[in-house]
């Protein structure tokens, strides 16, 4: 059986709060550990109820979601941050990738495909609404790629950002591979860092600008 995934929900408007609310909690695999109106005690809520996935709207009052985005991300960086809103300009879509959100989808995203999200950004994947992934897409297709540093990535890690880049989750590239998922996410890790990312979305969209794999 696997293991329930623990979500923390930030959304101001409250009938979407409560209704999301209700879905989550009736949801079997899923366990909602608050469901909040802003990121005021973001700091101390991530780190106290340690969340696996954190459902992110974006225009809350106070601090935005895109700005709560890397400070769940500092205090937990295994937790995974779906963001769930109206906005769909490339201006907000590319901030939230860049402060480490794995996943971007819009309001109008029917529930059953909400929640079948938050089961595939913890598996590993970076779920988008199609019209969000459409975008991130013809955003690079528009810029000519220009490879100019290797990252000193290794061999090892070139493989698994290639998995990454296919959509594989951390368990397939291990299978493929013939390694463990703890080594895996070592190599994640230290591609992270080489490449100067936050997220497995930001590390794949670096790859497919930079022609990397």
């Amino acid at each position: 059986m696997e293991k329930t995934i623990n979500i923390l929900h930030y959304e101001d408007n409250r009938n979407l709060r409560e209704g999301m609310a209700f879905l989550l909690s009736a949801t079997a695999g899923l366990d909602l550990l608050g469901s909040f109106a802003d990121c005021s005690n973001l700091r101390d809520e991530v780190r106290t109820l340690a969340p696996d996935v954190v459902l992110m709207d974006i225009d809350l009052p106070g601090l935005s979601g895109i700005d709560a985005v890397p400070i769940v991300k500092a205090v937990s960086p295994g937790t995974q941050v779906l963001m769930l809103t109206v906005f769909d300009d490339e201006d907000k879509i590319f901030r939230a990738i860049r402060n480490g959100a794995s996943g971007y989808l819009l309001k109008h995203t029917p529930p059953s495909e909400i929640v079948a999200a938050l089961f595939d950004i913890h598996r590993g994947g970076s779920p988008m609404t199609a019209n969000i992934a459409r975008k991130v897409l013809q955003h690079f297709q528009q810029r000519p790629v220009s490879r100019s540093d290797d990252y000193n990535l290794s061999p090892r890690e070139l493989d698994i950002l290639k998995g990454l880049v296919s959509g594989y989750s951390y368990k397939l590239i291990a299978d493929d591979l013939n390694i463990s998922i703890d080594t895996v996410r070592t190599h994640i890790r230290h591609i992270y860092d080489k490449l100067s990312v936050n997220s497995k979305t930001e590390a794949i969209l670096k790859a497919m600008k930079e022609g990397l794999v």
